[in-house]
């Protein structure tokens, strides 16, 4: 059980829990396999397209420019390196309109925020380039409501206990919120934390997992207003 009383920290993820982010990733794949519609399918397209993302983390990590240079690279594959060059700025400029997307919040979170922010310590927790990330977080407007802002590189246990050290908090102290079973719970969930799951309607399927959680730490929700009973004191109005 989640006793509001015996939690200290709230973290938040941004991506796709307080703003959209995926979206626009995949409007950006379509128009790849647009692009390059004369040299595969769809198909054929995103999983190499997929195929190059992973073998690139290890390098580029997350972001839209790893993104798009795996797309650029997926190009030159597909194409056996005969993909003209007006196709390569094509792809660039689809990146550059992805990198100045605006930023569209999701349903109640400033609600969310500012209800929590009262009773609460809010973090901040989001993985991925850091001058899109901050791009992103100043273009939201949101960056009033946390304590503290942690851009990451990847999100797994190592980074997450850095956190929690640097917060000067235990993990049973800590309660987490994300789109990402993989990402922003099970991490959490290990080092004996608390979560909860709020579904975007599209997951990436590098962010998905096979097995069901069981545990007593975790709420899986369908609309971020919903933490509201669970974090709040009894006598407080929710939205």
């Amino acid at each position: 059980m989640i006793h509001p009383n015996q939690r200290k920290i709230v973290i938040f993820d941004a991506d796709d829990t307080l703003w959209e982010n995926e979206t626009y990733f995949r409007e950006a794949e379509n128009e790849l396999c647009t692009l390059l519609a004369d040299y595969g399918t769809q198909e054929e397209i995103e999983r190499e397209l997929f195929r190059i993302e992973m073998q690139n983390m290890p390098l580029y990590g997350y972001g839209v420019k790893a993104f798009g240079l795996s797309m650029m690279e997926t190009a030159l594959f597909i194409s056996n390196n005969s993909i003209e060059a007006n196709r390569i700025e094509q792809i660039i400029r689809i990146v550059k309109r992805m990198l100045d997307a605006p930023v569209v919040l999701l349903p109640d979170v400033e609600e969310v925020l500012k209800t929590l922010s009262a009773h609460y310590r809010l973090i901040l927790a989001t993985k991925g380039d850091l001058l899109d990330q901050e791009r992103k977080l100043r273009k939201s407007a949101l960056e009033g409501y946390f304590h503290h802002i942690e851009i990451m590189s990847d999100k797994t246990e190592k980074e997450y206990a850095a956190l929690f050290r640097h917060l000067d908090v235990e993990p049973h102290e800590v309660v987490m919120i994300g789109n990402s079973l993989k990402s922003d719970v099970l991490p959490i969930l290990t080092l004996g934390g608390y979560a909860f799951h709020v579904p975007f309607y599209t997951t990436w399927v590098h962010e998905q997992i096979d097995q069901p959680i069981e545990s007593s730490h975790f709420v899986e929700i369908t609309q971020l207003k919903e933490i509201l009973p669970y974090l709040l004191p009894k006598d407080t109005d929710t939205l």
